[in-house]
This record gives C-alpha cells, structure tokens and sequence, in this order.
C-alpha cells in the first residue's frame, strides 16, 4: 500500500496528514499533526518573513519530516500558501527548508490555491451553487462555483492574522476594531464584480479554521448531539449571537470560550468581521462549514486524477466505498443486502408511505451494515452504529447519517432504540423514529436473504393481501436458510408495518 504525506503550510498553521492510497482511487487519512507557525505574522511592516517565524517553522517541518520517516512515507506533497507566496524572502525560505528538512515545497499561485480548495469542497459537499470563503492566516479565498463549475475566484490580500496586525496597535475598543476590519474587507469586495451578480440561490460555504472554530462554538452552545463539523450548518441566528459576544471581549475572554483554540483566540475576531462582511454583502443566512479543503483537493488530485476535470458524481457513494476497501469488507455482499432493501423498499411503499430521499439513509445503512464487525462479531450491529455516526461521511446529512446508523443497528436485533434516540432529539421526529423502524425491519429481511453472502435470492415480489404480506423470493437453488433467517423479523415487521409477514 502506497503511503504519501500532504503539508499545507498556511500562514498560520502548518499541518501534516499521513494518507493511506488503497487500490481503485480511493484513500484514507490515517494520521495528522498540525502547529501554529504564523509565518504572516509582522509581514505588514516590509514584506519580509521574520526570523522567529522562520525558526518555529523549520522546527515543525523537522518534526513533520521525522513523523513521515517513521511512518515510511513514499511521497511527500508540500504546499504554501499565501505568506510565503507574499513574501521577499519566498527563494531563501524555501531553499532552507529543502536543505534542512529535505522537503521540497510547492508554492501555489492564488489560482492554484483557489482550485485546490475547490476540489477539496465540491468532492465532499452536496451544494449545486456555492460561495467558498478560505480565510487563512494572510489571504481569503472567494471561489463561486455552479453546478460543479467553478465560475470565478478572487484572492483578498490578508487574512486573520494581517487584518489583526492592521488593528493591534490602534487604542480603541475590541468593537470598534472589528467595526473597522469589516470595513477594510467590504471595501474589497465592493470592488469584486463577479460578486455581484451571484445566483440568489448560492449558498455559503465556510473553510479553515476559523470557521470549524465557529461550528464548534455553535454545537457547543446549543449542545449539538454530533461533534462532526464537516457540513454543520450555522444558522443566521447563532452566528450573530457568536459574533455579538466575540467583537466584544478582550483576548483574556476569547480565550476562554468554549470551543475556541487558544491559538486562535487573537485572530478569531478578526476573522469572524471578515465573515460578517461577506455575509452582510452577499446576503448570506446561513454558513455551511466545510471541513474538507486545500489538503483534500491536493488528495482528490493525486489519487483520482480525473476530478482535475471532472468532480466526483456521487460524493456518498465515493465515501462509502472508501470506508468498504478501508475495512477489507465483503463488498459484493453489502452491494446485494443494498439491491434487495431497494427492492423491498419499492415493493412496500403503499405500506411504509416514505419519500424516496430515505433511499440515501437505506443505502448508507445497507452498504455498511457489517462495518461493526472489524471491533466483534458479537453485538457488531451496535458497533456498526458507532461507526457510521463517528464515520466522516460525506455528502450526506447530519440527520440522514443518525438515522442511518440506526437503522443499520436494526439488522440483527430488534432493539429497544427510543432511550439513546432522545439523545438526537435536536435533529429528529417521531417520524423519523416511526421510518427508522420501518427501513430497519426492511434491511433486516435484506439482509437474511443474503445470509449465507452467496447471492441465492436474487429478487423478490410482494403481496399485500388482507392483514398479510407475502414476500415471494427469486433464487434457482435452495434458500431455506434465508428464508428462515428472515423469517425471525416477523415481529418486528408487524409492529412496524401492522401486517403479518409471509415468505415463500
């Protein structure tokens, strides 16, 4: 198995993932390190790179170069971005690093960038029309695309760190520093004239650090039942109420917010003006947070070399897959409990009554229903929930994967789940607890008909007749086993769809 490392050294923050590359274009994030650098740091004065910035960079490259060694990496993909992309000293720097840490760095063009965090974003997020927002510690990246059409991009020249450096010395309040940085940053878009003329449909989309520090105090505040911040969604509301207290506090009580890195205390401020101002101008109510980015456009890049031109069709296929080949499961099996469930969900639609969108919950629940089964064999139907919730799935809902982890924890047992569903009641209805049930019965029974993972029943037909349900089977060889396998969700299948079950 190939092993490569990306290095994204912002200017800000420099990070390390290590990547598993598996066979068919597929990958995985196995470790990760990251270290505040603020290279952009006192750049404003003349340009240049500081020595300390400098020294504290090198320092972590080491660190980082000793991590890959360890860990026998063949490739290393190192990237800068706009402070060394700025800076007088770029050829220096840069040559320094290859000679001391033996790491050759990329230093990316603002086109460049924009691209790489828009392969990172329209590969892992299911938004047709968007406005991506990167704000690093020296730039912010605006990036619009359409239909997975990436139609314009334009690179701010500052980022948290520059913009708080504009302020820092002024000796006026914390409010009115803010005031005057969102200010700085509507001048520049008002200059933008791509920006103006946005689809009205175009949604927000949030990427770096800041804004995943915004999610976190978002969930944190309304004690959000998921910790996952890819594709969190920050209502209009909580972010003016973040905002409101944040503009107005010293660093001292930045720093003691809950959820809020205290490496980004300082610049956290500045940050969420910036946001304000583009969301105030582009009339934005909502932010869609985004933790995919630069790092995974540059892995999208290398290991599916065709999304340079083609973005990924079917995000959570592509993600489910990647968990699949990860745990070494039994994909042809989990392809055909997958088929049968869609056919019995077609099959008892005049019972069940749901909208065909539950489909993408089925699916998930149906293609990892086995997942559990790498922690034990025993109860695996209950670590298969754990692992869907904590999976970092993309291109999926937050509500649709909580319910698609309950559902796949229906497909051996009939267990009690109402206790541990409160626990996502900000996110759920009894309605979805009553399709839970429903397409928990379905994929119990789907799964049954492939109990011995052989494919016997190759489809299925069903009647309902009076106070009953016959499911007719298609298979040319024996199948008593699954039937009789099945046959064990009867209960489950009368309190959840009030009719008898009958296979034949």
């Amino acid at each position: 198995m190939e092993k490569i490392a990306i290095i994204d050294l912002g200017s800000n923050t420099a990070r390390l993932l290590l990547v598993n590359i598996l066979d068919g274009g597929y990958f995985t994030v196995f470790d990760e390190l990251k270290e505040s650098v603020r290279l952009a740091q006192d750049m404003e004065t003349d340009g240049f790179l500081k020595p300390s910035r400098i020294a504290a960079t090198i320092k972590t490259l080491k660190m980082f170069k000793r991590l890959c060694d360890a860990n026998k990496i063949t490739k290393v993909l190192a990237y800068a971005t706009a402070a060394v992309r700025r800076a007088k000293n770029q050829r220096s720097f840069i040559d320094e690093i290859a000679v001391t840490c033996g790491i050759r760095v990329k230093v990316l063009s603002e086109e460049e960038e924009s691209i790489l965090i828009y392969n990172g974003v329209i590969n892992t997020l299911e938004v047709p029309k968007g406005l991506i927002m990167d704000i690093g510690g020296g730039s912010i990246q605006l990036i619009y695309y359409n239909r997975k059409h990436l139609l314009q991009h334009t690179t701010l020249p500052f980022g948290a760190i520059t913009l708080t450096d504009m302020v820092k010395n002024e000796s006026i309040s914390p409010e009115e520093k803010v005031v005057k940085i969102e200010e700085i940053v509507y001048g520049h878009l008002q200059k933008i004239e791509w920006l103006k003329e946005i689809d009205p449909d175009t949604q927000f989309v949030g990427v770096g650090g800041s804004f995943r520090n915004l999610g976190r105090i978002a969930r944190k505040v309304k004690k959000y039942p998921l910790q996952t911040s890819h594709n969190y969604h920050v209502a209009e509301s909580e972010f003016e109420a973040i905002f409101d207290t944040i503009k107005t506090i010293d660093l001292d009580g930045a720093s003691k917010i809950k959820g809020l890195s205290g490496s980004r205390a300082d610049i956290f401020p500045s940050a969420l003006a910036a946001v304000n101002a583009v969301k105030d101008y582009a009339s934005f109510k909502n932010i869609i947070i985004s933790g995919r980015g630069l790092r995974e456009g540059a892995m999208f890049r290398y290991t599916v070399p065709t999304t340079a031109d083609k973005p990924i069709s079917d995000i959570l296929g592509y993600s489910i897959n990647t968990l699949l080949r990860n745990f070494s499961m039994n994909i042809p099996h989990a392809e055909h409990v997958y088929s049968l469930s869609v056919q019995l969900f077609k099959q008892l639609k005049v019972l069940h009554k749901l909208p065909r969108l539950y489909v993408k919950v089925l699916r998930t629940a149906a293609l990892l229903h086995d997942a559990g089964s790498l922690i034990k064999y025993y109860d695996h139907h209950m670590h298969t929930e754990y692992i869907i919730l904590h999976s970092g799935l993309n291109g999926i809902s937050h509500k649709d994967l909580v319910m698609a982890a309950y559902v796949a924890s229906l497909h051996r047992k009939a267990d009690n789940i109402e206790p541990s569903f409160e626990h996502y009641r900000s996110l759920l209805t009894d309605e979805d607890l009553d399709a839970v049930k429903k397409l928990g019965v379905i994929l119990r029974i789907a799964e049954s008909f492939d109990r011995t993972m052989s494919g016997l029943i190759t489809g299925v037909n069903c009647d309902v007749l009076g106070d009953s349900v016959i499911m007719k089977t298609e298979s040319e060889s024996d199948c008593s086993l699954e039937i009789k396998d099945a046959l064990t969700a009867g209960a489950e299948f009368r309190k959840a769809y009030k009719k008898n079950l009958e296979i034949l």
